[in-house]
């Protein structure tokens, strides 16, 4: 997975911990692994109970559009132990879980698909982040 812009990213620091956890306990060569490490090493790292409410982290429901078409999406970013293939949901080691995590409302990001395809999108709105309800053990 590469991401071929790379806005600024904001993650939570219990999401740091809980996403380390869990790349520590994956083999290095698993799909993903190298690419959110970066992405994690690269962000901005505030305190749960100081995330900006428009900035997509663990189990956030969010609206974002696929250009140029316009299609828009609605998923909650899971962990891939949460992940059951159900619609609307997106695991943070898929190329767009990736690609996603610790943007703001407005940002555009663009990453390569499996299949080798550039996608862009821009976050409309996030619908729920556990954070701007006080619930930090999601």
């Amino acid at each position: 997975m590469e991401i071929t812009n790379r806005p600024a990213i904001t993650v939570s620091e219990s999401d740091l911990d809980r996403l380390e956890a869990m790349l520590s306990a994956l083999p290095d060569d698993h799909p993903g692994v190298d690419a959110l490490r970066e992405e994690l090493d690269r962000a901005q790292i505030l305190p749960s109970d100081k995330m900006p409410a428009d900035v997509v982290t663990m189990n956030s429901r969010i609206r974002f559009v696929v250009e140029p078409a316009g299609k828009e999406v609605e998923m909650t970013l899971v962990y891939p132990r949460d992940f059951t293939g159900a619609p609307g949901q997106l695991s943070v080691m898929a190329s767009a879980g990736i690609a996603v995590l610790g943007l703001t409302v407005g940002q555009h990001v663009e990453w390569l698909a499996p299949g080798g395809q550039s996608v862009r999108a821009r976050i409309v709105e996030v619908t729920y982040q556990p954070e701007r309800t006080g619930d930090y053990t999601l």
